[in-house]
């Protein structure tokens, strides 16, 4: 495990990440210890919606609020990032992950911006300290902004940019740069 935590960070894949699990994607880790990582994909809308596949949230989300695709590990499970009024042990100030419906329920009336994602990624022991050596992916602290991205297929250039200097330069290569 590296030596701090990056819980509460994003991981922005590098260009030659090609795993198209993680092409051009932004995760944001929401728990890392000694067992690994955990974290969900915030620039991969699914284009399911909570009625499609959720339709027991509509009261808490909404019937139209869209599903990301947080990962490739159990894609059918679902998670949820909620914006909480004094929320303990937040990964990104007031953000915290919500384990269930049951959960979600019990802060009615205390939650404010939601978003809801099937499946997670997740790095067992070292695996994630490996693909950043192999500079697989660029660390940048999270904003309640990037999580709650009203445009999730820019987020991986945004955050690019505002990390500034070569990454900037990084934001605007073309997705295919045979094409350019």
């Amino acid at each position: 495990m590296p030596d701090e935590s990056l819980r509460g960070s994003l991981l922005i894949a590098a260009p030659q990440l090609l795993d198209p699990n993680f092409r051009r994607t932004v995760v944001l880790i929401a728990d890392q210890n000694d067992e690994g990582a955990m974290g969900v994909i915030l620039n991969r809308p699914s284009g399911m919606t909570i009625a499609d596949a959720a339709p027991d949230l509509e009261d808490y989300i909404g019937a139209e609020a869209p599903i990301f695709a947080g990962g490739p590990v159990q894609p059918t499970a679902g998670v949820i990032l909620a914006e909480v009024t004094e929320a303990e042990d937040p990964i990104v100030e007031d953000i915290v992950l919500v384990p269930g419906l049951g959960e979600l329920s019990d802060l009615e009336g205390m939650t404010g911006r939601t978003r809801v994602f099937a499946g997670y990624a997740g790095w067992g022991p070292g695996q994630l300290d490996g693909e950043l050596e192999r500079e697989d992916w660029i660390v940048e602290p999270a904003l309640p902004s990037d999580v709650f991205s009203e445009t999730p297929d820019s987020l991986w250039g945004a955050v690019l940019e505002r990390k500034g200097g070569q990454y900037a330069l990084l934001a605007r290569m073309p997705d295919d740069p045979s094409v350019n």
